[in-house]
């Protein structure tokens, strides 16, 4: 049984190759989803955003090409290619695209509810 899904294993990859920006849109790939872990590749394109949001678990993204800017509970961060950061469970976060850019998103749940 495979864990993580949508990449051939044993083979090495780009993972921003993975997905593609598409002009007025998010392109997302779900690479792994279970209900203690969530990992997944985005493509946005420029002047895109995911708005203002919370989650249970822990968020971390790293962003693979480009530039994003990150909103955590109010206050702002840009993060450039190979920059990553947390954004704490609970706390409110939202993702706008300032030019096109693919991310890796970690979502960490809680074993516990």
């Amino acid at each position: 049984m495979a864990y993580i899904k949508n990449m051939e294993p044993e083979q090495v990859v780009s993972l921003a190759g993975q997905v593609s920006v598409n002009p007025g849109q998010i392109v997302s790939r779900t690479l792994a989803q279970n209900p203690y872990v969530s990992v997944t590749l985005f493509a946005f394109a420029k002047g895109e955003e995911i708005g203002t949001h919370d989650s249970e678990g822990d968020a971390m993204v790293l962003v693979l090409e480009g530039t994003g800017r990150f909103t955590v509970d109010g206050r702002d961060y840009v993060l450039q290619a190979g920059e990553s950061l947390v954004m704490p469970a609970k706390k409110p976060h939202a993702v706008y695209a300032p030019e096109n850019f693919k991310m890796l998103l970690t979502v960490v749940f809680p074993t516990e509810k």
